[in-house]
């Protein structure tokens, strides 16, 4: 069952919200439910908050073990040759 709710937004946000909703075909309704229902399918002290940084959000935490590296991997040294690649040409 489908309920009205009534949201105050920036109108920028809005609009862009709009344009993101037609290219993807879907409507604007139908991003801010799914949206929503992201955050309330986790529980309350999984998501992020200032004090407790290493929790995750619902987004990240369906992410973590999606792509597998070798145990030597450093990703430090890593992101220094991507970044220096990018910036040092």
């Amino acid at each position: 069952m489908n309920t009205k709710l009534t949201l105050s937004v920036d109108k920028a946000v809005i609009e862009k919200a709009k344009l993101y909703a037609a290219k993807e075909n879907r409507s604007l309704s139908e991003l801010i439910e799914s949206y929503l229902k992201v955050l309330v399918v986790s529980e309350p002290e999984v998501l992020y908050s200032k004090t407790s940084p290493k929790m995750e959000t619902p987004i990240t935490e369906s992410l973590i073990g999606v792509i597998k590296v070798d145990d030597d991997f450093d990703y430090k040294t890593e992101l220094s040759e991507e970044l220096s690649k990018k910036y040092l040409k």
